[in-house]
This record gives C-alpha cells, structure tokens and sequence, in this order.
C-alpha cells in the first residue's frame, strides 16, 4: 500500500499522549476499506492507544492509497 498520513485530534500530540518516538505502532486499516477523513485506531506496542484522522481527503487519494500510490494507481490505469 502506499503512505497513509494521519494527524493527531485537536489537543493532542506526542507529548500529550506520551509518545518518545521509540514505539512500535499497529494502525487499524479495517482490511484497507478507507474513507476521506476517516478516524482510524493506533495501538503501540506498550499498549497505548489513541485515534488518528486519515489525511486522505479526496476520493481519488483513496483510490492512490489502495493501489500503493499514484505511479501504481497510474501504471494500472495505463495497463487496461
């Protein structure tokens, strides 16, 4: 799959959650069924979790993501 950028709620960051940077983070894809600006869950490995926003904001990003980015979702297009 291609990047998936998230952003953290309103109020929170790494400090406000407690986050060294150090961690091992499980995201909760829902088997890669995304929407735009969808809430998505984040597990670290010591067990904290936390919800993230999707930055994929238009459906074509959507559609970029599940084929592993835009030079995929291209090559893809050009193939059929």
């Amino acid at each position: 799959m291609g990047i998936l950028p998230l952003q953290f709620k309103n109020g929170e960051n790494a400090d406000s959650l407690g986050l060294s940077g150090k961690e091992q983070f499980s995201i909760q894809l829902n088997g890669g069924n995304l929407k735009v600006g969808q809430d998505i869950s984040v597990v670290t490995n010591s067990g904290k979790t936390f919800t993230v926003k999707a930055r994929i904001d238009t459906e074509p990003e959507v559609e970029y993501f599940k084929n592993g980015g835009i030079l995929h979702y291209v090559l893809r297009q050009l193939i059929k």
